[in-house]
């Protein structure tokens, strides 16, 4: 991978010590990655901010229905951190899918024709596809990004190639397999085999040294950058001794993105159909590019957080604690890598009374997962079984899963509504259309909608304890509670109110402010003062964000 200096970037340098003062300003939380309010897009289709790379590599085959290339790109992304709408949507890190290049070709899978538009299809993992974006659209990204105070999660694909196409052949035998297809019963049949046909495995559990791939290297050579490549994998090889099988080749190249670029964290896919110990190297070899980033670029480095990983453990949920269960064999993956794991059983758990939700969050992640943590989502971009599909239930989601303990992961257009039952689109390309913007410029219900998870988003960005904090409550009715958050001399303490009255209404405060001291509802804006362990409010809405005046 080249490293690319870009001095045209030297005025976003220079900006970004500007705006990460005024964040700071305006509000001196510290980021915490347990508490973190993360923005999850597929990169095709959030925002097209580049219309003259939607078409590359002869992709011009008629696709099924959202299963082609739409035009989404790494500018668009950063066009939307420049214009505020993740300020505005209280969102201090942002996951987005894989930009590598990705196969030139389409595969029917029974579903109608598909590109790889999502980014899990790689053909070269040490570039971008022209599709996203370049690599200096990428390090403005993160430039931009950092500028704003909001971390960049990249996505990792170890696990599979693309599929084959008539533009894209096998890779070598000693790299992948194409045979079996996974039973998803045991352990062997989960992690030694292909998801589905056509997706072919790398031999992930091999330590046996291989060749570069011909029709790579033939690749880099006609792109005139085979001597530099060759030139880092020597690098990397005598480093760290590890053998040149498959999954160190991916390894380098995936954790380039962080030495190169300053990307804060990974989500690892397909956690469970690799070895575990694949992902412990992967940790470490991730913490090792960090350093060296931090190294290199001390005037850039936002604060002392490690480097974060969060794995996607398909049906992994909060309530196994630290270990996952193949049926013939438990796993920690947490012990083998990972800071945190996606939660599948937030969906169900989305179900419960609000106490009952919260008090089972808080106590496991302050037990059995203490020290590490949960992604909650209740809608995804693979999950044909969202909470809301219709989105009949678009305000009550916003309350479940910004207020829940754990990470918040905001789907693209959970705050907006957009469809996830698209006519014509097959499987899980139903949940991935372009993003709404015309409903947010025109549409009365989507602004009121959005307004919504802003205020609820910006209340947990500023407030560390909403999502990392201990849960306490304080009464049944009206239903409030307390949330509270030390790390070392910073303490944060704030109280929610849900299900109350229109209109003026009284809810207990508990211990969490003295008497006397001015109470803000980051909600509506209005303020009170705090007596008898109690604050009363006269606003319009159901709910009150409860925070100490400065």
């Amino acid at each position: 991978m080249r490293r690319i200096l870009l001095p045209a970037l030297a005025a976003v340098t220079l900006l970004s010590g500007c705006a990460t003062q005024k964040q700071q300003a305006k509000n001196d939380a510290p980021f915490v990655w347990e508490g973190a309010n993360m923005y999850f897009l597929l990169t095709d289709r959030f925002n097209n901010g580049d219309t003259a790379n939607d078409l590359n590599y002869n992709r011009t085959k008629e696709a099924g229905t959202l299963r082609g290339f739409e035009g989404g790109d790494i500018k668009g992304i950063t066009q939307k951190i420049k214009d505020g709408y993740f300020e505005d949507l209280g969102i201090n890190a942002i996951w987005f899918t894989p930009v590598v290049e990705q196969i030139h070709g389409a595969t029917d899978e029974g579903t109608g024709v598909s590109y790889g538009f999502h980014g899990y299809w790689a053909k070269d993992w040490t570039r971008l596809d022209a599709n996203f974006g370049t690599e200096k659209d990428l390090s403005e990204l993160i430039e931009t990004a950092h500028a704003n105070g909001i971390r960049i999660v990249l996505d990792g694909v170890i696990n599979h190639t693309g599929p084959v196409t008539d533009a894209d052949a096998v890779w070598p035998d000693g790299w992948v397999r194409t045979e079996p297809q996974c039973q998803y019963n045991n352990y062997e049949n989960t992690t030694a085999c292909t998801l589905v046909k056509n997706l072919p495995d790398v031999r992930t559990e091999s330590n046996e040294a291989v060749e570069l791939p011909r029709a790579l290297v033939n690749k880099w050579k006609a792109e005139g950058r085979y001597e530099q490549e060759i030139k880092e994998l020597d690098v990397f090889f005598a480093r760290t001794g590890y053998p040149r099988a498959p999954k160190y080749y991916i390894i380098k190249w995936l954790t380039d993105y962080i030495r190169d670029y300053g990307a804060d964290g990974y989500r690892a896919d397909t956690v469970k159909h690799l070895g575990e110990d694949v992902w412990a190297d992967f940790a470490k070899e991730c913490d090792a590019a960090f350093a060296e980033w931090k190294k290199n670029n001390p005037g850039k480095v936002l604060d002392d957080n490690s480097f974060f990983t969060v794995g996607e453990v398909y049906n992994y949920g909060i309530s196994s604690g630290q270990q996952f269960d193949f049926g013939d064999k438990k796993v920690n993956y947490y012990q083998n890598g990972f800071d945190a794991l996606i939660n599948f059983e937030m969906k169900y758990d989305a179900n419960k009374p609000y106490e009952e939700l919260f008090t089972k969050y808080s106590g496991i992640l302050n037990s059995s997962l203490k020290g590490y943590t949960v992604l909650n989502y209740l809608a995804s971009h693979d999950d044909g079984g969202p909470f809301d599909k219709k989105r009949e239930k678009t305000y009550k989601s916003a309350n479940i899963l910004l207020l829940t303990p754990g990470i918040s992961q905001v789907y693209y257009g959970d705050e907006t509504a957009r469809p996830l039952d698209i006519p014509g689109a097959v499987g899980d390309a139903t949940l991935r259309s372009f993003m709404n913007w015309d409903d947010i410029k025109n549409n009365d219900e989507t602004k009121a909608l959005l307004a919504h998870w802003q205020k609820l988003g910006q209340f947990r960005r500023n407030h560390p304890a909403v999502g990392a904090g201990t849960h306490e409550m304080i009464a049944n009715t009206p239903y409030s509670f307390k949330r509270a958050y030390t790390n070392g001399a910073y303490t944060d303490v704030v109280v929610v109110g849900l299900n109350l009255a229109e209109g003026k209404k009284t809810i207990a405060t508990g211990s969490a402010f003295a008497d006397g001291v001015k109470v803000r509802d980051a909600y509506s804006g209005e303020t009170a003062t705090a007596e008898g362990g109690k604050v009363t409010f006269d606003t319009p809405y159901t709910l009150l964000l409860l925070e100490k005046v400065q």
